[in-house]
């Protein structure tokens, strides 16, 4: 009777079946948009097999450096997620590592996080949902791993080669059946077959080293995995030449305790040969030869390495996946990590690095802060012995999540700004959207809808939100030349996904995913600059570049407040997250009294971003607005602010 570890691999033909067929449009849509971008990717044990061929998959196809971690990395070095778009991985969700990295990455510095789990209730998904701004990929696996991970650890494989695959416009990279893999020439079965000689004088000995291609460093991480989590044996694990570095020496000293296992695919073969030839004859060696690094040959070499594990724990007379785990064990595995690990303190900096950031000033070349502290001192100072009476709210990624374009702004954001309307303050909110923005506050905040002024269309056009946007029948010279100079960029292949003309206020470019906004922006900018035209006008945000027509920017709802209720400038407070031109709050944040949730204004005296380094967006939102109290007359006062805050 076979026992659990056999019962698992022979599922793993439907595993790989389901892998196929599942829809990953969600999780391709994810790594197209962290192409341009270096990724972490983080998971324990069989998760971290997958987090490398994750890496692996990233690098081979973006050439973007990547890295795989342990939850422990992040935990103890979150800035490690500053950057960098993070991936965590994790079958189960319910390891108590993972939960407290997501935790922390969320806490302190990620900007976009996302999960990847083969179950839809954990404690993992539990987390993301309370942290918030977590995409979570589920993709359910119908039975539950044993001890070591063998069909999730498959399933989520696949799940990456495939996306990988398909964006790479390979969509039959991968065979329809796991049995149409192969390593090498050979196929998995007759490979196998080969191996029982070397596995059997294996097994009476105490060490294995493993060789490996950088290039496939994944399949020896799982085998490394597996041989170690089920105590079969002692394992080493080295690059092939990190090996002739040293570690060579386990062969002159214990030839009759060691066995060689090399990983190897075409662009090394030659150099193992090589090197084979000079080692010991009484050392037993065996090679898992790959026809090159396709994540078919990757996926082929994993299955391979579960396979090995099957024979040689049948050696041994052992299951490994299920084995006797020490009550020790399962009290380190579950240790109450928060407890023991504290938080990694925030720096004292309320918002400098942030400003010197937009101005190009990094790490090595600042060193001296005196005179930009001074700055923001003074500005703290302005800003605090202000009365405000309005307040002007970018949109996207200020009150509504950068990447939710037709959903709501969060319930506390609602509720944030019926306190601010009820208690008598003027309220707005510009946005380069339509629409949408006015039928979501229409249907959200009913009752104080006529009460909030939008400037939608990037301050176009300008009315209470209980007034649907009506169509301006007056045309854009302007823009009629900038539909053509986009359409003819589009057809180029920049990659454009829509092309949204609103005369005549603005043309909206949305981008394909995985594009910088930053790089369009140029592209477009100097494709108006050639034709004679003005680029002054063309601004970004995370996902799109807009170009107004000429008068066109949302200063224009300011101006329009300042008006209608004979409000001071200087009692307007301006909060966008998108504050250095050509950012698309720019001109928000130029108003004298402004704040940034992101990205802060290159001006000194204004738009800076006060709230912690760990908190953007509407996080960030939320944490001034805890912080705002309102009087009985209808002003209110900003600040001092606490460091603390309550979101």
């Amino acid at each position: 009777m076979p026992n659990r570890y056999e019962t698992e691999l022979s599922e793993l033909a439907s595993t790989y079946t389901a892998a196929m067929s599942a829809d990953i449009s969600s999780l391709a849509s994810a790594i197209a948009a962290a192409s341009e971008s270096s990724i972490i990717a983080v998971g324990s044990g069989g998760s971290y097999t997958v987090a490398s061929l994750l890496c692996s998959l990233h690098e081979r196809y973006t050439g973007r450096v990547s890295r795989a971690s342990t939850p422990l990395e992040l935990i103890s070095n979150p800035t490690l997620a500053s950057a960098s778009p993070v991936f965590l991985i994790s079958s189960e969700g319910k390891n108590p590592d993972i939960t407290e990295a997501l935790r922390r990455a969320r806490t302190l510095s990620a900007r976009t996080i996302h999960v990847l789990t083969n179950r839809a209730k954990s404690p993992l998904a539990t987390c993301a949902k309370e942290v918030g701004n977590v995409t979570v990929h589920n993709f359910e696996l119908e039975k539950k791993d044993g001890y070591l991970a063998t069909n999730s650890l498959l399933l989520d494989c696949v799940l990456f080669a495939r996306a990988y695959s398909d964006l790479d416009g390979e969509p039959d990279a991968l065979p329809p059946s796991l049995h149409d893999l192969t390593l090498g020439d050979q196929t998995l079965g007759d490979w196998l077959q080969s191996t029982h000689p070397f596995l059997e004088s294996l097994a009476s000995r105490q060490a294995l080293i493993i060789v490996f291609s950088p290039l496939i460093r994944s399949v020896g991480i799982d085998l490394e995995s597996k041989l170690s989590e089920a105590a079969l044996m002692h394992c080493q694990l080295a690059d092939i030449r990190s090996f002739a570095h040293g570690r060579h020496l386990w062969l002159a000293e214990r030839p009759h305790d060691c066995a060689i296992l090399a990983l190897v695919e075409p662009s090394l073969t030659s150099l193992w040969t090589a090197m084979k030839a000079e080692l010991p004859a009484q050392v037993p060696m065996a090679e898992m030869s790959f026809a090159g690094v396709r994540p078919r040959d990757q996926i082929a070499g994993i299955i391979g390495a579960m396979h090995l594990i099957q024979i040689l724990s049948g050696f041994a007379g052992r299951d490994p996946g299920k084995p006797n785990v020490p009550q020790f064990g399962r009290a380190i595995h579950y240790l109450d990590l928060p407890k023991f690990i504290p938080s990694t303190v925030t720096p004292e900096d309320r918002g400098e690095s942030a400003k010197f950031a937009v101005l190009g000033a990094q790490w090595p070349s600042v060193k001296r802060k005196g005179y930009m502290r001074r700055a923001l001192e003074q500005f703290e100072a302005d800003l605090f012995g202000q009365s405000f009476r309005s307040i002007v709210f970018d949109y996207d990624g200020t009150l509504s999540s950068s990447g939710s374009v037709d959903a709501p702004p969060s319930q506390p954001i609602l509720d944030q700004l019926r306190r601010l309307v009820e208690g008598g303050v003027f309220v707005g909110i510009a946005s380069g959207r339509g629409g949408s923005i006015q039928e979501l506050i229409a249907q959200y905040l009913p009752d104080i809808a006529e009460k909030i002024h939008l400037g939608l269309y990037n301050g176009g056009w300008i009315a209470p939100a209980n007034i649907a946007p009506t169509k301006d029948e007056e045309v854009s010279e302007f823009l009629s030349h900038v539909l053509r100079i986009v359409g003819r960029l589009k057809t180029l292949g920049v990659p454009i996904a829509e092309i949204k003309p609103t005369q005549p206020y603005q043309v909206s470019i949305r981008l394909s995913s995985g594009c910088k906004p930053e790089d369009i922006w140029l592209v477009i900018a100097d494709s108006l600059r050639q034709a004679g035209l003005t680029f002054g006008s063309v601004v970004k945000s995370k996902h799109s570049v807009d170009v107004l027509a000429p008068g066109i920017g949302k200063s224009r709802l300011i101006a329009h407040l300042i008006e209608k209720f004979a409000v001071d400038p200087y009692e307007i407070l301006a909060v966008g997250d998108q504050g250095a031109w050509p950012g698309n709050d720019a001109a928000l944040l130029e108003h004298r009294f402004s704040l940034s949730v992101d990205e802060p204004s290159r001006r000194l005296d204004r738009g800076w971003k006060l709230a912690p380094s760990e908190k953007r967006d509407v996080d960030a939102t939320l944490w001034y607005l805890d912080q705002i109290k309102v009087d009985e007359s209808g002003r209110f006062h900003v600040g001092p602010f606490s460091q603390g805050g309550t979101h």
